[in-house]
């Protein structure tokens, strides 16, 4: 299998699970997902930033080479809303289970994508 073709695989995976995943996983394991339960209209902002990007990340996967901005902003802000929200749980005991939750699901998710990402076109690309 291409790289390319991963990279399609990822970037439908992860836009599906942005578009349909990010409001159940919050109810489903509050703990790990759900920052303030009393800012229900928080909680539905980020699902709705999340499932807009998945719609992108889903239809970048017909050319992904041709969305490498929109696949890097998917990285780096997933890298650094994975790293506010690691310092905010290791400063509140309360909010630590968020180590085991979101906070490595963005990781996972910028290596991944950052991993089957090329940097700069291939020989003979123009």
């Amino acid at each position: 299998m291409t790289r390319e073709r991963c990279l399609r695989i990822a970037l439908i995976a992860v836009g599906i699970i942005f578009i349909v995943g990010v409001y159940p996983l919050i109810n489903l394991w509050p703990a790990g997902f759900r920052w303030q339960p009393e800012q229900a209209a928080y909680e539905q902002m980020i699902a709705l930033i999340y499932a807009v990007l998945g719609i992108f990340l889903v239809r970048a996967s017909r050319s992904p080479f041709d969305h490498l901005s929109l696949i890097w902003f998917t990285v780096w802000s997933s890298l650094a809303h994975a790293g506010v929200m690691a310092v905010h749980a290791l400063m509140d005991p309360g909010e630590q289970v968020h180590l085991a939750g979101d906070v490595p699901a963005l990781v996972i998710v910028a290596a991944v994508l950052a991993a089957l990402t090329r940097r700069r076109p291939a020989s003979g690309d123009a």
